[in-house]
């Protein structure tokens, strides 16, 4: 958006009451000492959305904006336009009226790209106004459908390519240019960056890149679900491993062992880190790079989901002095975003904060963070012993793994720290016989667990396409949904939209427990109570499960039954709330 010199468009800004005078002789001023444009000013400030910059924009050009959320593009208007032209000039199409195309354009006097589309596409363009970010978007939904059925793939120019890469080639001799980027091999180049940027825009977590016998497999994880994104010929596969290795500077010539590296890149305005592992197969090697945006970490607790018994309760145990809080669930299930909520939480000058990582995921300011690193020794219990000589207040230890880390996180707790931990487990109870069969006597673990949260994550309704129904009586029946609970609940799903590529579901929002370790609860640990019978005692003092909270969240509207049981099952000794709860995240 770099069309900000338009003495009308200014003009405009205030008529319209955009802006204030006031507001707009601010962000010209920033504007001019920052050498950006008006609008990206305004936007920067806050002052204005991209999307209301567009409506005055449109109005003093007196043609018309369009939402693309909206607008369902025919597949032959498609057709007209290929994707490596709408991308170049960040437009998109959207109509085909009387022989002429009109597409969506974020900057109407840009007179050189419109000529340019009138002579590529041998047809006349007329156009309609979008913001920048909604036209990517819409081209990453159009042009690339997540299950692959698209005419024209952001990946076909590479899949069709008559350049062969083959694993033939000896990495080790390849020249490569200063930025690392290797001059035989542009085309891959290309391919790899646009591959991180489109995940970036699918709100991707994951890319994946599976070898098979004739194929290589690119699928991205979105919402937690994996979606196959397209496949590439056998021969490319050496070219793509390589031009990863490159950049997360692992060594190109090591096919046989595990390797780890990370990646920083630049998409848009987004600065992210990408967490490459790679692991030899019987076909190859398979790459797998997680996308590690700060953004993700910088929500409050309020936002993880915490219904507001559980809340209260949370928040209670970051003010304590001392003990240890665990939190537990498979990979993915979100506990690095849960703990590093909590830190920032209580992150202030007056509270020295030490963590330990297997790897360092996010870079927290204002706190001291330790990478173990196992090639030198400094594993988890290493590091926890020197942290205590560092008079720290709260210390995170990235996961319990074994029982030396285990004991010296149970020390750091009983001498005045207070430990924040994760283990890999089903529920809030089984972290306790998890404890004790890494060899923690079980007094300890009495002694210093103060609470266990359990989460998973699942998704939430697209707010764009939800509608109300009512699910079947064998549906409720089985949820164990009474009719009464029935009369009081909001039932939502989504029907599809282009805003969440047709699943219904768009965000992720999280299902917890949490086990608050009282006087009873220290003596079942004391006794050798078994798992059940902790679970059970917990329940009837009032703790929600997994499968409660999830069904809460139905009740709520916030997600499916289906999406509940995905994640989470309901056993004989699960309460299901009467009714649903006053007040829950939204």
């Amino acid at each position: 958006m770099a069309y900000g010199s338009d003495n009308n468009f200014r003009a405009a800004l205030v008529k319209t009451k955009t802006l204030t005078k006031d507001q707009l002789a601010e962000a010209e001023q920033l504007s001019r000492e920052s050498k950006l444009a008006l609008t990206e000013s305004v936007i920067k400030l806050g002052y204005a959305s991209e999307d209301e910059l567009i409506k005055c924009l449109a109005a003093v050009h007196r043609v018309e904006s369009v939402d693309l959320d909206e607008v369902d593009i025919p597949e032959n208007v498609i057709e007209l336009m290929p994707e490596t032209v709408a991308r170049e000039n960040a437009v998109v199409p959207i109509a085909e009226v009387d022989g002429r195309l009109r597409i969506a354009i974020s900057n109407p006097n840009d007179m050189d790209t419109l000529e340019k589309l009138r002579f590529i596409l041998n047809r006349d363009v007329v156009i309609s106004l979008a913001s920048r970010s909604s036209i990517f978007a819409t081209i990453n939904r159009v042009y690339g459908q997540i299950d692959g059925q698209s005419a024209d793939s952001i990946l076909q120019e590479f899949t069709d390519t008559a350049i062969d890469f083959t694993e033939t080639v000896d990495d080790s001799k390849t020249t490569t240019r200063e930025d690392g980027s290797d001059e035989n091999t542009a085309p891959i180049v290309r391919l790899v960056q646009m591959m991180i940027t489109e995940a970036v825009q699918l709100r991707a977590s994951d890319i994946h890149i599976e070898p098979f016998e004739r194929r290589v497999r690119i699928r991205y994880r979105i919402d937690g679900m994996l979606h196959e994104r397209d496949s590439l010929p056998r021969r490319q596969l050496g070219a793509i491993v390589s031009r990863v290795k490159v950049l997360a500077s692992i060594d190109i010539a090591e096919r046989r062992r595990p390797q780890d590296g990370r990646i920083k890149v630049t998409v848009g305005e987004k600065e992210l880190d990408l967490r490459v592992s790679i692991i030899p197969t019987n076909h190859g090697q398979s790459v797998v790079m997680r996308l590690l945006d700060k953004d993700n970490i910088k929500i409050g607790i309020r936002q993880l989901g915490l219904m507001d018994d559980v809340f209260v309760k949370f928040q209670q145990l970051l003010k304590r002095p001392n003990g240890i809080v665990l939190v537990t669930g498979p990979t993915g299930s979100g506990k690095t975003t849960t703990l590093y909520s909590a830190l920032n939480s209580i992150n202030r000058p007056d509270k020295k904060i030490i963590t330990a990582e297997d790897p360092v995921e996010y870079y927290l300011p204002g706190i001291n963070q330790v990478e173990v690193k196992h090639s030198i020794g400094l594993d988890f219990a290493r590091i926890i012993r020197s942290m205590l000589r560092q008079a720290p207040n709260v210390i995170l230890v990235g996961e319990m793994r074994d029982a030396e880390t285990a004991s010296m996180g149970i020390q750091a707790s009983l001498t005045g720290h207070l430990v924040f931990s994760t283990l890999h487990t089903n529920d809030a109870p089984s972290a306790i016989s998890r404890m004790v069969d890494m060899g923690v006597p079980g007094y300890l673990v009495a002694s210093s667990v103060v609470a266990i949260l359990a989460q998973r994550l699942i998704r939430t309704v697209c707010p764009k396409c939800k509608v109300r129904y009512m699910p079947q009586d064998y549906q409720l029946q089985e949820a164990g949904i009474t009719p009464a609970m029935k009369e009081t609940a909001t039932f939502m799903k989504g029907k599809g939209c282009n805003t969440c590529q047709k699943t219904g579901f768009k965000g992720r929002i999280g299902i917890h427990e949490i086990l608050m370790i009282d006087s009873k609860v220290r003596e079942l640990i004391f006794a050798n109570a078994s798992t059940t019978e902790i679970r059970r005692y917990a329940i009837t003092a009032g703790m929600d499960t997994l499968y409660t909270d999830g069904i809460r969240k139905v009740m709520r509207g916030i997600t499916t039954i289906e999406e509940v049981y995905r994640v989470a099952k309901r056993t004989e000794q699960d309460a299901v709330p009467t009714s649903a709860p006053a007040s829950a995240p939204t």
